[in-house]
């Protein structure tokens, strides 16, 4: 008798009760290296999942339906992403399975935490595995796509080196390394900042071999910071402690530690108001092994 792949016994612990991890992911820089003929910006950026998140569960239906069981305030059914994902997937396989999806919501909207892309690649990675449909990553990937440029990385699974709109990627090595996230009580718009005309466009692109933990910005702080005074308070705020930047296109800014105990000292001494939390970050997506390959 063969062995029975790695990928498969790690998949076979996921099942229908299982609670599906939909992690966050920082920005570890973010550059704007141009503007495409079509308006979309070219960008350039390091995406780290961390161990914070939302996370999923799934309920089979007979009916075929695809439902939410407790809708985002102000997000229609049908616009959500998680809904949108799995009927993509029906409308790609033909499958006449149906699901109710339950979303434990803990990271904000506009957040620059990657939030709805990470539980709708969570929906195709853990729906194509229940539903037992057998795509590839790369296909998953390809429709992730359809539905936002950040959520083909949390389907690839590795932390990544991401050029293009942010779907070209590449697996980069990370350092274990702690966080303090800092949320602004705001939603930024991602299309106010890249539509932005002080939004800079022209960063020299790098060679993803010659990047180095560390190196780099965000060229969407400075939009973000002139308009949103709550997100520039806490950048001020952290930057007197850490080298701290922002996440995505706002409103969450972060810092790195060396440890849990520099960080969680450093989240003490925050001003009243300020909400925050630590992660660890990981080595990769918590379901990269519900895709064989």
């Amino acid at each position: 008798m063969s062995a029975v792949p790695l990928a498969n016994t790690a998949a076979a612990a996921w099942t229908w009760d299982s609670a599906y991890p939909a992690p966050a992911k920082l920005n570890l820089f973010l550059h704007v290296v141009g503007r495409r003929a079509d308006g979309y910006h070219c960008l350039q950026t390091v995406f780290r999942f961390v161990d914070h998140g939302d996370s999923l569960r799934f309920a089979p239906r007979a009916d075929g339906e695809v439902r939410l069981v407790a809708p985002l305030p102000g997000v229609p059914e049908e616009r959500d992403l998680t809904v949108r994902a799995a009927r993509l997937l029906q409308a790609e396989t033909g499958c006449r399975q149906g699901v109710d999806i339950t979303v434990d919501k803990r990271l904000p909207m506009g957040g620059g935490l990657g939030g709805g892309s990470s539980d709708a690649a969570t929906t195709l990675l853990a729906l194509n595995h229940l539903w037992q449909l057998g795509l590839s990553r790369q296909r998953l990937q390809a429709i992730g796509l359809t539905l936002g440029a950040d959520v083909p990385v949390f389907v690839f699974g590795d932390n990544a080196f991401a050029e293009g709109v942010g779907e070209a990627l590449r697996p980069v090595s990370l350092p274990p390394a702690c966080y303090l996230v800092l949320e602004a009580p705001v939603e930024v718009p991602t299309a106010l900042v890249f539509s932005a005309p002080d939004l800079r466009r022209d960063t020299p692109a790098l060679a993803a071999a010659d990047w180095r933990p560390g190196e780099g910005g965000n060229d969407l702080e400075a939009v973000v910071v002139a308009r949103f005074p709550a997100v520039a308070e806490r950048l001020a705020w952290l930057t007197q402690h850490a080298r701290a930047r922002m996440t995505g296109s706002g409103a969450c800014v972060f810092a790195e530690f060396p440890t849990r105990a520099a960080a969680a000292a450093v989240l003490r001494a925050a001003p009243a108001g300020f909400a925050g939390w630590l992660a660890e970050g990981l080595d990769g997506h918590p379901l990269r092994e519900l895709v064989a390959a």
